[in-house]
């Protein structure tokens, strides 16, 4: 049997997972062997390349809104950060922002999150529904009471061009990927062992679960963790409209239906409701929940969609954390040299350059430095302290 090693091994090679690897490679203070575990090498199921690939700082937490800020920043300037033999990459950031609307009874949520926005430095409108007809004349208005739109700092990406960019600039600084999957974990000392499915075992310093959806709460099993991290699918539709409607943001219903430009057209989608939102690993498109509400909220709330040409659809999972719908970063207490990136529940892509530097950081010096990424560490579940999110979209 075949045994390899390494200082840190990384299970999960999509967005996340190579953050992680791209920018501790990048340290100058570590010069360790990095190996990222890929089971899926083509990338053409993984929630990095089916999402709906977007940033904001709507949030009503202050971590996510920080972690949000780093990440715009570090997005309009991905050509430097990633460079590789002059080669810079784009991934056609679109800062076309964020498009809250609240009807009456959610106003005052609305307004607490922006103050809270706002306080931390994000560049957030708030208008009322005057103001909101005039920003956006194509807009039904006459059942809300108040919008917030992201006027900068907001927007859409190539979520598939992120993630390469990262896993090429982590090869070309010496980083391994192996098209393996993590099968079992188990301790070795102060460090780890992992069998792959290859039937090659590999020695670890150092592990840190990036493995989302696919594995990611079996492997903490392994490690002696219960995480409720489960594989949850959502449904992303493409369609066209004859009419052009300018300014189009990332637009959320206050039913939780969004929908944003792509290309000539749109996509669009929505959570389905609690009692059919269950584990899944297939990827069957659900059209009832286009036909059935997807359209007809999108219809009622812009007019000129009444009329549209439905397109692609496709399926994905997300690794969704059901105790408060945010990730789960940091070390274990308790399982020496074992981190976390797991349970982003959709909010992954925006959040990975914030993670990826902030588990740099502390798997090098054993503690945050540019971002305080402790009120996402696992001991929150430990104690049975949700970190409170209004905005879950």
């Amino acid at each position: 049997m075949n045994t390899r090693s390494a200082d840190v091994v990384i299970v999960g090679g999509a967005v996340m997972g190579s953050s992680i690897a791209c920018q501790l490679a990048q340290r100058d203070d570590f010069t360790g062997h990095i190996v990222v575990l890929e089971a899926d090498p083509t990338y053409q199921i993984c929630a990095s390349a089916r999402s709906a690939a977007s940033i904001r700082q709507q949030f009503s937490s202050a971590i996510n809104i920080e972690i949000s800020l780093f990440g715009i920043a570090y997005l309009r300037a991905i050509g430097e950060n990633l460079e590789v033999d002059g080669e810079h990459p784009v991934i056609d950031l679109h800062e076309g922002g964020y498009l809250f609307l609240a009807t009456p009874d959610k106003r005052d949520l609305l307004q607490q999150n922006h103050a809270l926005q706002s306080e931390l430095g994000a560049d957030i409108g708030l208008f009322d529904t005057a103001g909101l007809q005039r920003r956006f004349p194509w807009l039904k208005t006459s059942d809300l009471a108040a919008g917030c739109h992201g006027l900068t700092g907001e927007g859409w990406f190539d979520g598939y061009g992120l993630m390469q960019a990262f896993r090429k600039k982590a090869r070309s600084l010496g980083v391994t990927y192996l098209p393996a999957k993590a099968e079992r974990l188990c301790k070795d000392g102060d460090g780890w062992s992992i069998k792959l499915g290859t039937g090659e075992t590999i020695s670890a310093g150092v592990v840190v679960n990036a493995a989302g959806a696919s594995g990611g709460s079996e492997l903490c099993r392994q490690a002696g963790l219960d995480v409720p991290i489960h594989s949850r699918k959502r449904c992303v539709f493409s369609f066209d409209c004859r009419e052009a409607l300018p300014n189009f943001p990332l637009l959320i219903d206050p039913n939780g239906t969004y929908v944003r430009p792509e290309g000539q057209g749109y996509i669009c989608g929505v959570s389905p409701a609690d009692q059919d939102d269950v584990d899944s690993d297939d990827f069957n498109v659900d059209h009832a929940l286009f036909d059935d509400h997807i359209w007809p909220t999108l219809a009622e709330r812009v007019p000129a969609f009444e009329a549209i040409r439905p397109g692609n659809a496709w399926a994905g999972h997300y690794d969704m954390n059901l105790f408060d719908h945010n990730a789960f970063v940091g070390a274990v207490s308790g399982l020496d040299n074992f981190y976390l990136a797991l349970g982003f529940s959709g909010h992954g892509l925006q959040q990975s350059p914030a993670v990826g530097r902030g588990l740099a950081e502390l798997i090098t010096t054993g503690g945050y430095e540019t971002l305080d990424l402790a009120p996402l560490g696992l001991d929150r579940l430990e104690q049975g302290k949700p970190l409170l999110e209004r905005n879950v979209v």
